[in-house]
């Protein structure tokens, strides 16, 4: 249904802003409220900077103000600009749907391009999209490789080369626990050697999931030092290669019937996609998000608290404050 400027319901942008958390409240994680909240709080600011008191008076031309407004007032990156534009284009589609702002508004902002480059050294994938992703997968290919990869991959933030590492036997469904170990010998090394070596706890639900992936989906295959691989293909071992392809493939927003600028130019390979350590920066910044202390942070993704500081910790300085306010709260 279309909603013309006609038809529009009057409501300032700080009741849009607490109606909309309010409904993500609903389906999404405390983490990924507070991440919408801080982002839209500068929206927020904004329109009480220019007067604007009524969501109905916002037009395209507002949305550009605004965005150049952001990038020149918090000195943003183009990653993160892109990152804060596209969390206000998901509350400008909210408020369509309560006559709040035309219908086709959303669709005016401008989400800007960022260079490779500048996508490796910062891209994360945060937890709103993950949590996407994992219910679409959950829902239409469940127990699937692509569904435990990425499972596997959000909820225990290790590297490739950790998940290549894993045997079936590694696997203790029973305990709820893998066991990563380096068998360089044995073509499955992990980055840090004996150091990454470890127990990593998982839940009930990756438990129930990777059962069964055993029990219906995994190929029943040995590598050539005989022994089972978790993930595997037709031939064996799933490679290295073959993991990060599926990660590319299911955080491609046209994987979900989303529309991708990139895959409608053409293009082979969509530029919304993520690469893994995308997907390992953003599982390290949820647990920080969600108040896990930053040493068993650093010892589950087995990461030095300097290399976790520098770069993976992708928190806004919004939330660390938010964050430390009510940590001294509880004192």
């Amino acid at each position: 249904m279309t909603t013309h400027r006609d038809d529009l319901q009057p409501i300032s942008p700080a009741d849009a802003q607490e109606l909309f958390l309010d409904h993500k409240k609903t389906n999404c994680t405390e983490a990924t409220v507070q991440n919408h909240r801080y982002r839209t709080n500068h929206f927020v600011r904004w329109c009480g900077i220019e007067g604007i008191d009524n969501l109905n008076d916002l037009t395209g031309r507002h949305l550009q103000q605004y965005r150049l407004w952001r990038k020149e007032d918090g000195d943003l990156c183009p990653l993160t600009v892109k990152a804060q534009m596209s969390t206000l284009r998901v509350f400008l589609k909210w408020a369509a749907s309560i006559e709040a702002v035309p219908s086709d508004l959303y669709d005016k902002i401008m989400i800007p391009r960022v260079s490779p480059e500048e996508r490796q050294r910062d891209e994360t994938l945060d937890a709103d999209t993950a949590e996407i992703i994992l219910e679409y997968l959950s829902k239409y290919n469940y127990g699937s490789e692509k569904h435990v990869i990425m499972a596997l991959l959000w909820e225990t933030g290790m590297r490739v080369g950790g998940a290549h590492s894993l045997d079936v036997d590694d696997v203790d469904l029973e305990e709820e626990y893998l066991q990563l170990e380096h068998r360089p010998h044995q073509d499955t090394n992990l980055k840090n050697g004996e150091a990454g070596e470890r127990l990593v706890a998982i839940t009930s639900e990756l438990a129930r999931l990777l059962e069964d992936y055993l029990n219906n989906v995994r190929h029943e295959q040995t590598d050539e030092y005989d022994r089972r691989p978790l993930l595997t293909t037709t031939e064996g071992r799933m490679s290295r290669g073959t993991i990060r392809g599926h990660v590319y493939r299911v955080t491609a927003p046209c994987f979900r019937d989303e529309p991708c600028d990139d895959c409608r130019d053409g293009k082979a390979k969509c530029g919304d996609a993520v690469s893994p350590h995308a997907v390992r920066r953003g599982s390290i910044t949820y647990y920080l998000t969600e108040d896990v202390p930053p040493e068993i942070v650093s010892d589950r993704m087995n990461v030095s608290r300097k290399v976790l500081d520098q770069h993976y910790d992708k928190r806004t300085e919004e939330v660390k404050v938010e964050q430390r306010r009510s940590f001294l709260d509880n004192v």
